[in-house]
């Protein structure tokens, strides 16, 4: 129903037509081009066949003083901040005329300032009479920015609720079906050896860019090394170089004293790493296999599963059984259930226990709870803990602050593709990191606020 209503929208036109805008996760922006350019895209405005830029960007310009978004109409998105193209947007809908936005994840990948000043400007559209929808797991911001709360589960509305008149305990019981504990206990960690080391790594992208640029880092036995920092800032061509999926092209990588620099992934996973990756569907399961033959791809050809060349089906089901059990895969029909039927985080469960079940040295936890929920979040959290309390290693790659701030031991904030501080977790906060994403030395900051104070 759409004001009072039946309406089918059968493509996004429509919903353009009927003032219903969607600000994407993933942003749908040419980087290339300028910010009006991206702006008018599909709804340029002509005169006489010609497209009339200068009009275009007074409009963009006057939107942009309208709504406090203070974005320059005449910019290239590739020299702006991750922030800033956030906005341009919602500038987006707002030149279509939406009056109804919906936000998918919006501060997915926005340090905490940019996520406090992207709910103000949501705050903003609704003083002005627009309606948001807000799709986020995140329950501190549907707490300071929603009016109402409705919950979905496995597809089902469970409620809607008056955010007023909850809490973020309740909310998670909703989305879980049960209590749901927030902050993820842990002893205090005690390091050993060196386990990965990374000497002045540098690290093109597919155009041959250096991304990761002259880069150190060690993980030791027995703790959590959490990488903090702002998407793009080289966490992908790290994580592949590391893994063998990307060719180094200066530095040195060590795994266990052994340099496995320029190495096949198989030989890198053969050396004691464990890789849950960034792209679950992409790098983490072939879909259209069974949960069973999944759980077998990084040891087919090993035994006990493989004698003499030949697989043991009756062996491969019976460790994605016990997998299945230890890790709590649900699914409809256990290790024969084909991939693509489980849910997200099940489908996360089955990597993660996978790899763990390999009992490896390193385990690199690339956004380990991407899209998941509250309950699914905190079983992964746990495992990680655990990993970490027999002695591995662990890297965690996360844009999400909280999850960085509550399993790492340690935190190598990077920028422009280095490492630029390392700090502890009990002794900073979100905002000094947010700081430290955004390029800023906190001694910096200081210095500038007591300039301010004198």
């Amino acid at each position: 129903m759409f004001h009072g209503k039946e309406v089918k929208i059968t493509d996004p036109n429509v919903a353009n037509k009927l003032g219903i805008g969607m600000v994407h996760q993933h942003f749908m922006l040419v980087e290339n081009f300028t910010v009006t350019e991206n702006i008018i895209l599909g709804a340029e405005p002509t005169k006489m066949a010609t497209i009339n830029i200068k009009d275009a960007s007074k409009k963009v310009q006057q939107l942009s003083e309208k709504y406090g978004l203070n974005v320059d109409a005449h910019a290239k998105i590739e020299d702006i901040s991750v922030g800033m193209q956030q906005r341009v947007e919602i500038l987006k809908t707002l030149y279509r005329g939406a009056d109804i936005l919906i936000f998918d994840e919006p501060t997915a990948s926005l340090t905490p300032q940019e996520i406090s000043e992207l709910i103000q400007i949501m705050k903003r559209l609704i003083e002005e009479g627009k309606s948001i929808i807000l799709i986020t797991h995140k329950l501190k911001e549907i707490m300071e920015v929603s009016d109402r709360v409705t919950v979905i589960r496995k597809g089902k509305g469970i409620g809607t609720v008056t955010t007023a008149e909850t809490n973020p305990t309740q909310l998670a019981e909703l989305m879980v079906g049960r209590q749901v504990v927030f902050k993820t206990e842990k002893k205090e960690a005690h390091p050993k050896d060196v386990v990965l080391q990374i000497d002045s790594l540098v690290v093109a992208d597919n155009r041959g860019i250096d991304k990761v640029k002259g880069l150190n880092l060690s993980v030791r036995a027995g703790e959590i090394v959490g990488i903090a920092g702002i998407d793009g800032n080289g966490q992908s061509e790290l994580i592949e170089a590391i893994t063998g999926l990307r060719k180094v092209k200066e530095g040195k990588i060590t795994l266990n004293g052994q340099d496995i620099t320029g190495l096949k992934p198989r030989k890198i996973t053969e050396s004691g790493l464990g890789h849950i990756p960034q792209d679950r569907h992409k790098h983490g399961l072939v879909l259209d296999f069974t949960i069973g033959h999944n759980i077998a791809l990084q040891t087919y050809y090993q035994a006990p599963i493989s004698k003499a060349g030949v697989i043991d089906y009756k062996k491969v089901n019976e460790i994605a059984r016990k997998v299945i059990e230890e890790y709590d895969v649900r699914s409809g029909n256990g290790e024969a259930s084909i991939a693509r039927s489980l849910s997200g985080g099940n489908q996360q469960k089955a990597i993660i226990g996978r790899e763990i079940s390999r009992n490896p040295d390193l385990l690199i936890a690339a956004l380990p709870t991407r899209g998941l929920d509250v309950g699914a979040i905190e079983f992964i959290h746990r495992r990680l803990i655990e990993q970490r309390d027999n002695g591995k290693a662990v890297l965690l790659i996360s844009f999400e602050l909280d999850e960085v701030m509550n399993v790492s031991d340690r935190i190598a904030v990077i920028y422009d593709g280095s490492i630029i501080d390392t700090v502890l977790p009990h002794e900073t906060s979100e905002q000094e990191l947010g700081l430290l994403m955004a390029g800023q030395s906190l001694q910096e900051n200081q210095n500038k606020v007591g300039g301010e104070n004198e």
